[in-house]
């Protein structure tokens, strides 16, 4: 579902610390027609709901701007955070209406215990926790989950072995490895005391 953001074109001549001052965000929206932007405000407690709500390359946001009158389905492409506040300091958003498919990022979930932890002490490794995928944007998951319940030590899964959602293609390499399971991780005593009866001699007593 999208996200509505209401904003406004900004004013001519307007300073950008003098808005972020008086409580306005500067932001832009590009894509709307070929290579032109609009430069807007939004208001900054309107953008602290959106940030709770909304990732950078991946949630739909209905763009409302009153005064233009422009609204349309964007994403949310660059989000710039103040280097020393750490608040919002500047947005950029993408019209997607009529650009085909998009590319977005979406996060992984990793759904299950894998049996290789749950009965074998083994550890999940997680190579991979986001993939960059193309698809129209009606069809952007907020989230892919993967079921690792039936893997075991040694076992992995691939890109191109996940099950994704219709219309989603993924870019780059699909040989990649997203999750695995590994050996039990062990200490370097219990490594010593293990090499010690292999070797067939009695493991050196802590003093």
């Amino acid at each position: 579902m999208a996200i509505t953001v209401e904003s406004q074109k900004r004013p001519e001549g307007s300073k950008p610390r003098a808005l972020r001052r008086s409580g306005l965000i500067p932001a832009n929206l590009y894509g709307h027609k070929g290579t032109e932007s609009i430069s807007l405000t939004i208001d900054a407690k309107t953008v602290e709901r959106l940030l709770k709500r909304a990732s950078v390359n991946n949630t739909l946001i209905d763009l409302n701007i009153t005064d233009a009158p422009w609204r349309g389905n964007t994403l949310l492409r660059e989000l710039q955070i103040h280097p020393a506040k750490g608040t919002p300091y500047h947005l950029s958003f993408f019209a997607v209406a009529g650009h085909g498919d998009t590319t977005v990022e979406v996060p992984l979930r990793f759904v299950g215990t894998a049996v290789g932890v749950k009965q074998e002490g083994g550890f999940l490794d997680t190579v991979i926790t986001e993939l960059q995928v193309s698809c129209a944007p009606e069809n952007i998951p907020e989230i892919i989950e993967i079921d690792v319940s039936n893997l075991q030590i040694g076992d992995s899964l691939r890109i191109h072995e996940l099950a994704l959602p219709e219309g989603i293609t993924v870019l780059g390499d699909t040989e990649r490895v997203v999750v695995s399971v590994s050996q039990p991780q062990i200490s370097a005593a219990a490594e010593d005391e293990a090499e010690a009866e292999l070797e067939g001699e009695p493991a050196s007593e802590a003093t």
